[in-house]
This record gives structure tokens, sequence and C-alpha cells, in this order.
């Protein structure tokens, strides 16, 4: 009897660890979504995932112009399994291959050989994966990308560890008599552990890496289209300043002739922040609906600075307690967004206060991070989702549902956050950040690009005048402009010795608002990322060398390698190469892809498919433009208004060109119903090199925006 009960013991330990293993891509079904895209299932799927509550339409008519690409791997190298309740997958790597993307990073853009848990959180100062938009997107060389659409904190070894069933596996070396031993082998695979039972991974194909990213973005419902406004130049007042003291500040931005589209108000608008009221303080803002009004009065349009924890002050507080955490955060009660009760709540509460006042959008903080004030994992949420999903698309979810109220008015807004994640390329918000590195935020901007996200450098204040004009340089050609003087009360004429320099710089972010206007239409239509990495340029090809570290006991004693990367110029737009130089910097070097590039200012050949050292003195940051380019600017004004302006359409080099420039009324959705124009800029070149330029307007099509069109041609 006793060996019957071990018998009959031991069949069931060994059935139940059976039942907690999937080997390796039993029943993995590679399904096809539509050109270029697969879906594959993994063990028990999760009902919410990073995509599941963002109410996303993928644009298939837009993925399918981009034609279809065949899988650059074989779907039999990627294994999966489930064991112990966790999700195992892994994508196999040539040699020579390179990662791109896998979260907003700040001072990578080759991702291979890093250790990574992508985790939604502020950043701290290290590429570990816990950062504001920890997207588990990668894209390959090879010309293939890979979404692992769950909302967990996912761990990923990106050619880091080494398989003894490694196809390809490093030669074991001798570290006493090997001088080229590493303490890094080389890895063929790309591995990930999701923390549940199953997964779903979404796989995009394409002839190119800017192909991959493109069907992405527009998988996730393309690119956001800002109203015009939105492309201007903005700036956040001090926290506690009236309304009074506001208008005062307007009326300095228009004395001295400065950008100003739009003012943001930090947390003093409110009764009571950390935690929160959404209600006007009505020391300071009497009348906000009066307010608001003299302010697009003046083209000026209004953004609010908020975070998600309510206040027991405020009338929301009662209303929308049922539905929040059972933790609190800076003693404020945490709402559940999963709720539709919740979403009704704060909608309600957000247009009785701000949206019919006259509000044109949010800043949305503090929903990323610092483990110690936001709700711990042990957290949970009256509609079931656990602390660690919520926590990775909270950020997302308060984007989805703004957007959505503004879009509901047929009003686009354009607006910060400081967390997102997978699926919010469609909603019309840029992330930010309290980190304030100069050089790591244009990192973070050729990063951005990778991932479907959008980020700003913003300018908050600098040591030194070469510092800040420097900044404003690089801000005025990012997604959104701004100037944030919330604790300090800087401007844009702080540093008297170069106010002028940054005065320019900051009108010429207003000529090119058609040109960037164009971009974002682009990214919405055809998901092209309106910043990108230059590794997204087509004839772009710089390899990315490793820098032996010499040995040292105590700071290296591995004597581990670097990577020397491209991380400090970028592309904007079809035509723009921008190179920004630091403080500090005189002369710097700039990689031109192939094909001929011309300088900006003065149409002057550059060079073609070269590195170039330039010396553009303080007041010009360096930007490029393909041969052909053609550039469509405003006259140097001041606001984006309703107003048409006559079109400088510069061209550049010598071959001929052709641009798509896109109009519309600049404020509405009615771009989506096909009320908009593409005007096609053309300019033909003979023989002689004689240049001859037209604007073609479809027929019965109306245009916003522009009166005329005045050819210039860069290049003698």
């Amino acid at each position: 009897m006793r060996k019957i009960v071990i018998y009959v013991c031991g069949l069931f330990m060994v059935l139940a660890a059976f039942a907690c293993v999937q080997k390796d891509n039993v029943n993995l079904e590679w399904k096809k979504e539509g050109q270029g895209i697969w879906k594959i299932s993994v063990g028990k799927q999760e009902k919410v995932t990073l995509l599941s509550e963002l109410d996303i339409t993928p644009q298939w008519k837009a993925i399918e112009e981009i034609g279809d690409a065949p899988l650059a791997i074989d779907p039999k190298d990627v294994k999966t399994e489930v064991v112990d309740g966790k999700t195992y997958i892994r994508f196999p790597l040539d040699k020579d291959e390179k990662i791109f993307g896998l979260g907003l990073n700040f001072k990578t853009v080759e991702q291979r050989g890093r250790v990574m848990r992508l985790h939604v959180d502020h950043y701290g100062g290290s590429d570990n994966g816990r950062t504001h938009a920890p997207i588990p997107f990668f894209v390959s060389s090879k010309g293939y990308g890979a979404l692992i659409n769950s909302a967990r904190y996912i761990d990923v070894w990106v050619g880091t560890s080494v398989r003894q069933d490694s196809s390809n596996p490093p030669v074991a070396k001798d570290r006493n008599t090997d001088k080229d031993w590493t303490a890094q082998p080389y890895s063929d695979n790309l591995e990930f552990l999701i923390p549940a039972e199953g997964a779903e991974v979404i796989v995009f194909s394409g002839k190119t890496m800017l192909d991959v990213v493109r069907r992405y973005n527009l998988y996730n419902g393309g690119g956001c289209l800002p109203p015009k406004w939105g492309l201007g130049f903005w700036h956040r007042v001090p926290s506690l300043f009236t309304d009074t003291e506001i208008e005062r500040e307007v009326q300095e931005f228009r004395d001295k002739g400065f950008p100003l589209n739009v003012v943001g108000l930090e947390p003093g608008w409110m009764t009571a922040s950390y935690p929160c009221t959404y209600e006007w303080d009505n020391t300071r803002f009497p009348n906000p609906q009066a307010f608001t009004k003299k302010m697009k009065e003046s083209n000026i349009q209004t953004n609010l600075w908020m975070n998600p924890y309510i206040s027991p002050k405020g009338e929301l507080y009662d209303r929308i307690k049922p539905y929040t955490s059972s933790h609190t955060v800076w003693c404020g009660i945490v709402p559940d967004y999963m709720m539709s009760e919740a979403q009704r709540i704060l909608i309600d509460h957000f247009k009785k206060h701000q949206l019919n006042l006259g509000v044109s959008g949010y800043k949305m903080d503090e929903n990323d991070g610092y483990d110690s004030w936001l709700w711990p994992d042990v957290a949970s949420f009256p509609s079931g989702t656990s602390a660690e999903q919520m926590r990775q698309i909270y950020g997302s979810l308060m984007q989805k549902v703004t957007t959505q109220m503004y879009k509901d008015e047929n009003k686009r807004t354009y607006g910060l956050v400081r967390a997102a994640n997978a699926g919010t390329t469609s909603f019309p918000y840029v992330i930010y950040n309290d980190y304030y590195n100069h050089h790591d935020f244009i990192t973070a901007l050729v990063n951005s690009s990778f991932i479907g996200v959008l980020w700003t450098p913003e300018v908050r204040a600098s040591r030194t005048s070469e510092e800040w004009l420097r900044r404003m340089q690089t801000v005025c050609f990012s997604p959104l402009a701004m100037l944030n003087a919330w604790a300090d009360g800087t401007k844009p004429w702080t540093f008297p010795e170069v106010a002028e320099s940054v005065k320019a710089i900051s009108l010429l972010r207003m000529q090119l608002i058609p040109y960037l206007y164009t971009a974002f239409a682009d990214y919405t239509f055809k998901g092209t990322p309106p910043v990108r990495a230059m590794n997204l340029e087509e004839g772009y090809n710089m390899d990315e060398k490793m820098l032996q570290v010499s040995f040292d006991a105590t700071n290296n004693p591995y004597a581990l390698a670097i990577k020397k990367e491209v991380k400090d110029q970028f592309m904007v737009g079809n035509s723009l190469l921008v190179a920004p130089l630091f403080e500090g910097e005189k002369e710097r070097k700039v990689i031109l892809p192939k094909g001929k590039w011309y300088d900006f200012y003065t149409g002057e050949f550059a060079g073609e498919g070269e590195i170039i050292s330039v010396s553009p003195g303080l007041d010009k940051i360096p930007v490029y433009v393909k041969d052909g380019g053609i550039v469509p600017m405003f006259p140097p004004i001041r606001q984006i208004d309703n107003k048409q302006y006559p079109l400088e359409v510069r061209h550049y080099g010598n071959a001929p060109g052709i641009y798509d420039l896109y109009d519309d009324d600049g404020e509405t959705f009615n771009y989506q119903k096909g009320e908009f124009v593409r005007i096609v800029l053309t300019v033909d070149v003979d023989a002689s090199n004689n240049k001859m330029g037209k604007a073609s307007i479809p027929g019965g099509k109306n245009v916003w925006s522009y009166s005329d069109y005045i050819f210039r041609y860069m290049t003698k």
C-alpha cells in the first residue's frame, strides 16, 4: 500500500511538473494580421495588455501602401516556452546584427550587449530599463521588429546570455594567456522573460528599418497630428503666478518680439496640488473663463499642469473614491482609469473646470515613478487590474481618456506627459522629465523615433549664456519647443548677451512650422517619425566601433569595451539633418549620409557621404539639407493664427525636387473626413542648371494657411 501511495504521489509530481512547462514552440501559430505583420500567442493570454485598453485602430490601408515584405527571420528560430508561470521568448541574433529601441533610453542607441528590466519609472541616470516609456519593442538591422504586448515588468537580455545549445557559440578563452579574452563573450540570442503564463508577440517586417518603424506606428493608429498652435513656442510660468502676472508676462513677450503660442500653468493654478483638486484657485484666478478667453484673443492657448492624485479638499473626492486604489499617493486617492465609471466622473469634472472654460490641454505629471511614493505592487484596484500592470499603462490610460475628451468636442489638443508605453503613438502627448543632461536629451530624441513616442529636450535653466543658447537651439528642432520657468522664472532673454540669438532661433522655429506640420502629417498618414535617428535614414552607414578600455583593478576590472555611438545628430522631416553643439564645443564632426548635402543657411555644398568638421560659431546650430530638398517656410511670425501667409519655398542643391506640402484647418479632426490638401511643390532643373518652381493645388481643395508661393533657390 505504501508503494502505491509513493507511486501515485510521484505520478502527480511528474504531471504537475509537465503541466507547468510548455515546451518550445508547441502549438505556436504565426497568424498574419496584415502585410508585413504577424501575431504570435504564447501560453495563456492575459486580459490586460499594453494595447488592450487603448481603443486603437490600425491604419490598414496605409500599412498596405508600404508594401509587403518577407519575414527576415525563420519562425522556427523564435523559441518560446512557459515555465513556472513565466513566459520565455527568444529571438536569434546574427553576428553583425544591431538592435534598437527597447524603451526611451538616454545614453545608448544601439542596445546589443545590455540587460534591462522594462519598467515605467522616472529616469534615474542609467539605461537599465526603468524609464518613462519602457516600450518592449525592438527594431533589428535585419529588417524586422517585434513588440512583446504584455503589461508586465519585462526582463530582456540583448545579446548577453550564452546558451549551451547556441548555433554559434563563442570560443572559451583563458584570461591568463589570451589577450583578447572578454567578460562579455559573443551571444547569438535576444531573450525576454515575462512574469505571466503567456504573452502576445507582434512581429513587423520591412525592406528597411524605417519601414519596420512606420508599420509599427501605423499599427498603433498612426502618429498624432497636433494642432498648428502646438508647434509654436511654449512658455511655462512660475507656479504661483496670478492671472495678472501671466498677462503681464505675455505682454512682455509681445513687446520684445519673442514668439509665444502656449502658456503653461503649473501647480498653483489649483486650489490644492500634491494631491490635486483640478479646480481653479479663485484668489489667483477669480474668473478663469475670462482669463482663457483673453489669452485666446491674443492667439495664446492655455495648458494646465496636473498629477493623477486627488485631494480630499475638492468636489471630485467623494464621487471618485469608490473607484480608487487601496493605497494613496501624497495622501491623495488614486483613480482606477481602467473603470468606465471612473473615466466618466473624471471627464465630467475636467469638462466642467477646464475644457468648457477654454483650456487647450494638459501637462500630466507624476504618473511615472519613484517607488518610494507611487503605489506599491501590493496595491489593489477595484477593476481587478494588478498594481504592476497599472504601473505599466497608467500614463497610457490618462492619455487615452483626455485625448478622447477633446476629440468628442472636435478639438485637437497637444500636451506633455511623464509616462507612456506601446500604443500611445496616436495620442497627442510629448514625454518630458526632470533629468537635465543636455547630451542625454538629444540621445533620447534619437531613441524616441524607434519606439513610437515623442520627446522634448525642454529648456529650464543654464549656468552660462552659451549653454542657454545651445539648449534653445536644440529645443527649437524638437517635437515641442518649450521654456519651462515654473521654478525660477527664467525668460528667453534671461541672458542679455545671447537674447537676440535666442530670438532668432525661436523665430526660425516659427518659420519652419509648414515643414514641421507636414512632417507630422507624414507621421499620421504614413507612420514616419517627424524626428528620427540617423540609423533610419537612407544612405547612412556608420558602424558603431568598440573602444577597448584599459584594465583598471578598481573601476574596470574586466576591461569592458564600450561602444562609440553616433547619438548627437538626427533627421527632422524628409530633408533636414540637425547636428547640435553643446556648451564648450567650438567645432564638431557631422556624418553626412550618401548623396550631396548643403548648408541650410547658405545653400553652399557641405559634403557627400563623408564626415565633415564644422565650426559654425555660437549663433548657429549646424543644419544640412539633402540635394533636391525643399523646405517651405513662413515669414518670421510670432504666433500661429488663422491668417494666410506667403510661403517661401527654399530649394537646395542641383537635383530636381518634389514636396507634398500638407495643410488643413489646424484645429479640428475634420482632416479625418478628407478635409485637407496636399500642395505639390516641384522644382525642375534643366541641362543648364536653370531651376523652375511650381505649386500645384488640387482642384476644389481649400488652402487654409498660404497666400502665395515664392521659390528661392539656395544653391547657385
